[in-house]
């Protein structure tokens, strides 16, 4: 098969698994609030990158570089998941999904800049079509009639959180081009859990889950296996295919969101 062609099924794989893990963070944030839903989630995820591990063999020889770049990897993920569930907290579902499409237009911009990975002419017309659809989506349009410009509440955290996607996957095609996909998720998981709690006793952020129910516990244990899943298949495809052609078809994963909140 192809590099292409197993490039284009990783960002298939993408699109659904962060959909759905999108939509049901959507639903918890509201619930539980966004720290909670996706440190849990972040840890299930975690656990389930190690039981891979098992079945996998890995090297365990990590260069200088990646060292360096993971535990930056690991922040900037981080952040852009927590801003784009403060967004579903506050926003509507449908809108937050659209406007983060962004992420892979800053994934492209900074792959362009910093990588020197080039577009095609049909992926910039792509480019400019999430552009314009973000656009029209986050648009507050009785505000503009009223003759007030306003954003759509959630979108701001939105497009924050897009950027620091932006930013992370393009480390982290770097990271798996070094020591492969599955070191690649495990170590970027292992530093998003250390990192969430770092900052839960820096802010005095309760993590606790006592007072939830069995359901959403367990709900929140599969969607963080579904991410994990997803970020595993993604980073496999970095490493034989390019960011700036797998990230736009993952990007649509707003297509699932959208369609799971309606």
């Amino acid at each position: 098969m192809s590099t292409t062609i197993l490039s284009i099924l990783s960002g298939i794989v993408g699109m659904f698994g962060w959909g759905i893990y999108d939509f049901l963070g959507g639903v918890f944030a509201k619930q539980i609030g966004p720290f909670k839903s996706f440190f849990w989630s972040q840890l299930a995820g975690l656990i389930s990158v190690l039981l891979l591990a098992l079945v996998f063999t890995i090297s365990i020889h990590v260069p200088i570089l990646v060292i360096i770049l993971f535990p930056i990897a690991a922040i900037v993920y981080s952040a852009g998941y927590l801003f784009f569930f403060k967004g579903f907290e506050i926003g509507n579902v449908s809108i937050v999904a659209a406007t983060m499409n962004l992420w892979a237009v800053f994934t492209m911009l900074f792959a362009f800049i910093f990588m020197g990975q080039r577009l095609s002419t049909i992926q910039t017309l792509g480019v400019l079509m999430i552009i314009a659809g973000v656009a029209l989506a986050s648009l507050n349009w009785s505000d503009i009639r009223n003759q007030k410009f306003q954003l759509s509440s959630g979108v701001k955290e939105a497009v924050l959180g897009a950027f620091f996607f932006g930013i992370f996957w393009n480390i982290s095609e770097i990271i798996s081009e070094e020591v492969g996909w599955l070191l690649t998720t495990l170590l970027v998981k292992f530093g998003i859990v250390v990192f969430l709690l770092i900052f839960s006793l820096l802010v005095k952020q309760e993590i606790g889950l006592t007072k939830i129910a069995a359901k959403t516990k367990s709900t929140i244990i599969l969607m963080g296996i579904i991410e994990a899943g997803a970020v595993a298949v993604v980073n496999y495809g970095l490493t034989i295919g390019d960011a700036i052609l797998i990230t736009p078809i993952a990007s649509a994963l707003s297509i699932m969101t959208i369609t799971l909140a309606i």
